[in-house]
């Protein structure tokens, strides 16, 4: 990984219930670019998750982003592209340098380089950061936390069992 900051470092994801794995991905992703494209899905992939129906709307999911980024202050170092596939400008994009993902997503980084050499554009250096656990040493994840079994800094949450 080179010392100095990569000019232009890309991130993407769904980013419902902005949660702990997260922050700690675009934390990651500032420190090591001075400007960072955040692909956000929209809501037609969301389509073609599990539970999409439960997944909060394009616009809260942005909303609650660019507040987060505002308190990071990370306001002036980013652009936020919707994301209609899984691989978004991360393929037309020369000036990008480097992708940030997660362990579960690093294959989706390897199809983007493939098809940045079959365009002829530099190949991303690939930055893979490992999950975030939960307290029960699970990865936290938006799925969990939708179903209500952590909250976002992977807390678990107990539900309250009652006899018949």
């Amino acid at each position: 990984m080179s010392e100095e900051p990569y000019d232009w470092v890309a991130i993407g994801g769904t980013f419902d219930r902005l949660h702990k794995g997260h922050k700690t991905l675009l934390r990651r992703a500032f420190e090591l670019g001075k400007k960072v494209l955040i692909g956000l899905t929209t809501q037609d992939m969301v389509k073609h998750k599990p539970d999409w129906e439960i997944i909060a709307s394009y616009d809260n999911r942005i909303s609650e982003l660019e507040k987060w980024l505002e308190d990071e202050c990370y306001s002036d170092r980013y652009i936020i592209r919707p994301l209609h596939n899984k691989f978004g400008p991360a393929i037309t994009m020369p000036e990008l340098q480097l992708i940030v993902v997660s362990e579960e997503t690093c294959p989706v980084a390897k199809e983007i380089n493939e098809i940045r050499r079959e365009h002829k554009l530099p190949l991303l250096h690939i930055a893979v950061l490992t999950m975030v656990m939960a307290e029960d040493q699970i990865s936290i994840s938006s799925t969990r936390i939708r179903a209500g079994q952590i909250d976002r800094d992977g807390r678990l949450i107990y539900h309250e069992v009652t006899a018949h």
